[in-house]
């Protein structure tokens, strides 16, 4: 299925559920007890697949999608209780802490009062850590150096300039001129440290997950957009990798036609690489970027893939992304540079929408799994290729994205037409839709089937994660504590056990 598959599970099933959904007292989804507590449940529901979404600082409409940094961790998703366990907090200094809900992120209640938190932390880390910790800090900033040097000014700029997006920073500091960048690189030496900091905790929390990931036979799947953000450290630090004018705005930015979630295409509003000029470099940027994300994770979902072979170029000026052309991507000269560079493409390529043959020939010549969801099959009738009983082996199923509805959601907001074909695909009454869609999918050929956490549970439109082309109100589902339960584990169990997808650790 992979290019080297040894240390990934053969016929397996998983849950999608990003961190920032799982349940915890903060407001927020975590790094500590409660995300050891969950890769323990998914071991005991003999699920060996963990995906999650982007885990980087999250700016604009608090989308994974559209980072600061191609490179850094989100420092929300820091422990406060692993901080008091790691000794650099105390216990008393969890104080104040706001009413939160328990069922989704209210990003502006947890932003200012964990931001606060951290701040502290950060502060007096030279003053708690021992002397291991602080050596451990050393080895870190020195082997990151390549990115969190540019990412931590970047951020303590962004924290004086009061969160404004670079280019309208002053002329001398939005383009790096060497006396602005001496000089407040001096004055904000506190707060840049203070970055390099929350980057380390990150690392150091994100690294003992992964190790008991490990331990329960977990293998975890990230995910990775095809653009970074405009307003991020990457195209900040490194303007001439993108196509940008002289003030640092996007001439040609990224998107897709119209498609299925809207008929007049969507503008996402990321820059578009300058491919020839990464070219020149032997995509030397890239090897970094992918190497960095295989640190934390095993595999990785990339986002967009199509984009390599052919990308969507939408003029900075058009309203809408109907005005854009295809272009050729970089294709095979930047993944056979990345396949060398990282011995092997841990990959799978996100193959949906407009796809080509020319983007199902790239995907081929790499061995890289595409995506099946289920939902769009259902939709399209008996003879479509997401219908489970056409797919491949080679291929990661799904029933939804984070993109769609719920399971549960879809169905009721289907046609009657859509409804009927699916309780008669099924053999459903439609009574328990959600699992009877995710019976079919265990027990289709697919070698990894993935479902959103949401469908177990049978939750509504309610739960929906995002929403494509809204600006507010997504990304913020949280999983309560009480819908993780035994319950669940043992259906669950049964499921993977008798579509002979069980964990291997329980073999």
């Amino acid at each position: 299925m992979f290019p080297d598959s040894s240390r990934l599970p053969g016929r397996a099933g998983g849950i999608l559920l990003h961190p920032t959904s799982l349940p915890g007292p903060f407001g927020i989804g975590d790094l500590g007890p409660e995300a050891i507590a969950w890769l323990d449940w998914l071991s005991d529901a003999e699920c060996s697949i963990w995906q999650i979404l982007p885990f980087g600082p999250t700016g604009y409409a608090d989308s994974p999608y559209q980072s600061l940094s191609a490179f850094a961790g989100n420092h929300l998703l820091i422990s406060p209780l692993s901080l008091v366990a790691a000794g650099l907090l105390s216990p008393t200094e969890i104080v104040e802490i706001p009413v939160f809900p328990s069922s989704y992120v209210h990003y502006g209640k947890v932003i200012p009062w964990k931001e606060g938190l951290l701040a502290k932390v950060a502060v007096d880390f030279s003053d708690r850590a021992s002397s291991s910790q602080l050596q451990a800090f050393e080895e870190y900033c020195e082997e990151q150096a390549f990115w969190l040097d540019d990412y931590a000014f970047f951020m303590a700029l962004k924290h004086q300039h009061k969160g404004k997006p670079w280019p309208l920073w002053e002329q001398s500091l939005r383009d790096r001129e060497v006396s602005a960048v001496k000089i407040a690189t001096r004055a904000l030496a506190a707060d840049i440290e203070a970055q390099k900091v929350l980057q380390f905790l990150f690392n150091d929390q994100w690294f003992s997950l992964k190790q008991k990931a490990v331990q329960v036979g977990i293998t975890i799947i990230g995910d990775m957009p095809l653009y970074v953000a405009h307003d991020s450290a990457d195209v900040w630090a490194h303007p001439h990798l993108y196509a940008l004018d002289r003030s640092g705005q996007p001439t040609m930015i990224a998107g897709v036609p119209p498609d299925y979630f809207s008929a007049t295409g969507q503008r996402w509003g990321n820059p578009l690489y300058n491919w020839e000029r990464m070219a020149q470099d032997r995509y030397n940027w890239w090897v970094a970027r992918l190497r960095t994300v295989l640190r934390f994770v095993d595999v990785v979902r990339l986002d967009h893939f199509r984009g390599f072979a052919a990308y969507w170029e939408i003029p900075n000026v058009a309203k809408t992304a109907v005005e854009g052309q295809w272009v050729p991507g970089p294709g095979k000269a930047l993944l056979d540079r990345l396949e060398h560079a990282l011995d092997g493409l841990p990959l799978i390529a996100e193959d949906l929408g407009v796809i080509t043959p020319e983007v199902t020939a790239l995907r081929h010549t790499y061995n890289l799994p595409g995506m099946k969801v289920m939902q769009f099959g259902l939709e399209a009738g008996p003879q479509d290729e997401f219908l489970p009983h056409l797919y491949e082996e080679g291929c990661v199923a799904y029933s939804g994205t984070h993109d769609n509805d719920t399971t549960a959601g879809w169905y009721v907001a289907a046609s009657a037409e859509v409804q009927a074909f699916t309780r008669a695909y099924l053999k459903s009454d439609g009574e328990h839709i959600a699992w009877d869609l995710i019976e079919a999918l265990w027990a289709s050929a697919a070698a990894w089937t993935i479902v959103p956490m949401q469908d177990p549970l049978e939750l509504g439109s309610e739960a929906r994660m995002n929403l494509p082309g809204q600006t507010h109100g997504n990304w913020q589902w949280r999983v309560r504590e009480q819908e993780i339960n035994e319950e669940l584990v043992d259906r669950l169990q049964k499921l993977n056990q008798s579509h002979n997808r069980g964990s291997d650790i329980h073999r």
